[in-house]
């Protein structure tokens, strides 16, 4: 096939020339950073493979069990994998786990009792966890159960305000949240390395203190994850990078063996615990799913780096810029108004494999305080390891893209998201750079 072959096929799919052109010149441009990312790629590819063969994952780890699932080899396989390429000393790996929400309420509400305070130092938590711990009202919160909740925002530059930090730790605080990824925020998103200097100004502080970092979005962008720097517990879900795209559900715990033992009994009943919990048919998809996810997670990653790139150029505020590193596969993009956000998430849609003819809308979607679009045509449902956007419709109306299970279907999705906002009037159509 020569590139007239590649650019007419673009051109079947909806690209105009003009666009495949535009785009064609800044991903070439980035080559140095596809060297980088795949040499990371295969660093953690080597970790998993490590990890599965020290555990000696055999045959029989993928057949699953059924009813009340003891001794399920496959699914205490995989847990000792999941600590060991985590660095910590157990894990809970479960379909039982419906997302990262949920993964996330299990590690608070299994580790915090009546009477203790969760403290965030990095700001405002995602927008589902606001009524898990009660910031918004909602049956069965943390609040609802006498926990407290404090909260330190993040300084203007992004970095800690460790002065605050210092002052509202207290006796009662049990647990430290660290969201790693920014969330619908436009905030730095935190690097292990960062997240490494917290726990320790913490733990100097309080080292009895739990620090639970929510990981999702984060893991394999580096090559270490927060168990290398003293996290307590490491929270994600697999629908995320570490299932793979192969994951139909899931979610997972990691760290210390007293933290994942209070959350499985939360998981499952007291006097249960780990014992109990079939894993049916879904460990094929999480071992290979585990498997896929350092080479998925790159390309998730070359998928970001090109749209930072390609939207800074037009003028658009990114973050991260297309030239800082890397610590989750999410590139924020602001435009400032919701027909922008809107026309981004059509664009990613039609780019689709699966329910590429739907037009997302806005709706108001459970846990979320302002209408919220999101475009995800997935293989599994709501998976944002596959191309997908999203975006609450409030200001400064910022969309949020991620995912890509090839770099390939990533790229097309971020020139099919720039053509719909050239087709809605919102971008030059003849792309003079002169005039950019």
């Amino acid at each position: 096939m020569n590139l007239g072959d590649k650019r007419n096929m673009f051109e079947k799919l909806g690209i105009s020339g003009e666009i495949y052109d535009y785009c064609e010149e800044i991903w070439n441009s980035l080559s140095p950073r596809w060297e980088q990312i795949d040499a990371l790629s295969e660093f953690n590819q080597l970790k998993v493979i490590e990890a599965m063969q020290k555990n000696q994952v055999s045959e029989a780890c993928l057949l699953g069990t059924t009813g009340y699932g003891y001794n399920d080899l496959g699914r205490d396989t995989l847990e000792k994998v999941y600590a060991d390429i985590f660095h910590t000393e157990d894990a809970l790996v479960r379909p039982q786990i419906t997302c990262g929400t949920h993964a996330l309420a299990l590690a608070l509400m299994s580790n915090l009792r009546p009477g203790d305070e969760l403290l965030s130092p990095v700001g405002k938590p995602y927008d589902t966890l606001e009524e898990v711990i009660g910031i918004r009202p909602s049956k069965g919160s943390l609040k609802e159960y006498g926990i407290n909740y404090s909260q330190v925002d993040l300084l203007p530059d992004g970095s800690f305000d460790y002065d605050k930090i210092k002052a509202a730790v207290n006796e009662r605080t049990r647990m430290v949240t660290i969201q790693r990824s920014k969330g619908y925020q436009t905030r730095p998103t935190l690097s292990v390395k960062r997240i490494g200097e917290l726990i320790a100004f913490i733990k100097e502080i309080k080292p009895d203190a739990i620090c639970m970092v929510d990981n999702c979005y984060g893991e394999f962008t580096e090559n270490l994850e927060p168990g290398d720097v003293g996290a307590d517990l490491v929270v994600g879900s697999l629908i995320k990078n570490p299932g793979g795209g192969l994951a139909p559900i899931g979610g997972y715990l990691a760290g210390r063996k007293d933290c994942i033992e209070n959350a499985a009994y939360r998981l499952t009943s007291p006097g249960l615990g780990k014992e109990v919990g079939a894993s049916l048919s879904a460990l094929p998809a999480f071992y290979q799913g585990l498997f896929l996810a350092p080479s998925v997670t790159a390309n998730a990653l070359k998928a970001a780096i090109f749209a930072a790139n390609l939207y800074e150029s037009l003028g658009f505020s990114v973050v991260p810029d297309g030239r800082e590193s890397r610590h989750d596969i999410i590139q924020a993009v602001t435009f400032g108004n919701p027909e922008g956000v809107i026309a981004f998430c059509q664009g990613i849609q039609q780019a689709s494999a699966v329910d590429g003819h739907v037009t997302p809308e806005p709706w108001d979607m459970p846990g979320y305080d302002s209408p919220v679009i999101m475009a995800s045509g997935a293989f599994v449902s709501g998976s944002s390891i596959e191309l997908s956007a999203d975006g609450p419709i409030k200001p400064p109306f910022t969309v949020y893209f991620q995912g890509g299970l090839t770099w390939q279907h990533g790229k097309f999705g971020i020139m099919k998201s720039l053509q719909k906002l050239v087709e809605k009037g919102m971008i030059l159509k003849d792309f003079d750079k002169r005039n950019l």
